[in-house]
């Protein structure tokens, strides 16, 4: 439980200002319903992002103290703060030639104009984070594993893998067709913001790429005790907190999209989100000082399998409305079935080996 500590002291706080707020523009009456709606928010956002745990973990699991905490206090205050509150503004913003504390005004005293602005762009928005989301699930299955879970497929999408830039030719693929369900209007928006998410994922696997590069060098020429391998070590760490980042930031697309399918206040939006962001957030590092992804072998993959039925429903939802209590079902259900086969793999090994 210690892993959570601090995530039971900010609920409270996070509660109590909800009641505050809601109190304070509609009494009783408001507290209780802001009390329930900032509930059911922070739930949403946690079983809709315990597979983004769980593929946190998966990246975490080779990192030192130091970048574990960075991820927990200056990660938080990103996801917390700057997806779930700023990140909306600004696409208001730039989208509406609106100056931010104008959107800020907008979102505190008009909720209902901000939504309707910041959901006119739902379509770009769900471009970027699916096609980033698809990217991440691509390479994950096109990847030459040691463990497979679905052997006959995955041995066989492993074969496809070798084929240099397959999973970008995938994606690219698949932008293209939810560009043409895009209305009119709006489908060269769709198209750009797509292209967008591929070049971030890029980025982020060049960036990482030069670096390792670097870091090869450097121990080839003067081993592993220099400070200069170090700094490497810790640019490498720069590029993976990045990565954990947009990562997150296109998991939380949902998450605040759909949000305002609840509620168009602001203020309950960011602490409900709030909540849900800092369990994962200490989740992930259950995950990892549990050694839980070594132990449930197949935990990983069912995260995958899970971040690409999101990618599909994200892209989906350019023309079709997906309703969030079945993308969160999703999750659940690839995760959960992930659960139940490692353990069941777990047994066969024991009577094997007795």
């Amino acid at each position: 439980m210690r892993h959570f500590y601090f995530d039971f002291i900010f609920t409270a706080i996070a509660l109590v200002i909800a009641a505050w707020w809601g109190y304070s523009h509609g009494g009783i009456g408001g507290l209780i319903a802001t009390l329930s709606i900032t509930a059911i928010l922070a739930v949403m956002e946690i079983s809709l992002s315990f597979d983004n745990a769980v593929v946190n973990a998966s990246v975490l699991k080779g990192w030192d103290e130091f970048w574990k905490k960075i991820f927990l206090t200056v990660g938080i205050l990103i996801a917390v703060f700057g997806m779930r509150l700023v990140f909306p503004i600004v696409i208001v913003a730039v989208t509406a030639d609106l100056g931010m504390m104008q959107v800020i005004d907008l979102a505190l005293n008009d909720p209902e104009e901000y939504s309707a602005r910041l959901m006119a762009h739902h379509a770009e928005i769900s471009a970027f984070g699916g096609i980033f989301l698809l990217l991440v699930f691509l390479n994950f299955v096109f990847d030459d594993k040691d463990i497979h879970w679905f052997e006959w497929l995955e041995s066989r999408l492993a074969k496809l893998g070798k084929v240099d830039a397959m999973s970008v030719f995938v994606a690219l693929i698949v932008l293209m067709i939810s560009v043409s369900w895009a209305p009119v209007a709006q489908a060269g928006a769709v198209l750009i913001a797509g292209v967008w998410g591929i070049l971030v994922y890029l980025g982020v696997q060049v960036i990482s790429g030069m670096l390792e590069g670097d870091l090869e060098e450097e121990l080839d020429a003067q081993g592993n005790s220099t400070g200069e391998v170090t700094s490497a070590i810790m640019k490498g760490g720069i590029v993976g907190f990045l990565y954990l980042e947009v990562l997150d930031a296109s998991f939380s697309f949902d998450g605040v999209i759909g949000a305002f399918a609840i509620t168009n206040d602001v203020i309950v939006i960011m602490l409900g989100l709030a909540i849900g962001a800092m369990f994962v957030r200490s989740m992930t590092i259950f995950l990892v000082d549990k050694g839980t992804l070594d132990e449930f072998i197949y935990l990983e993959h069912g995260a995958h399998y899970a971040i690409g039925a999101l990618s599909v429903i994200m892209l989906l939802s350019v023309k079709f409305h997906v309703p969030e209590l079945i993308t969160g079902l999703i999750g659940i259900a690839f995760i959960g079935f992930a659960l139940w086969a490692s353990l069941k793999h777990r047994k066969a090994e024991a009577a094997r080996l007795h």
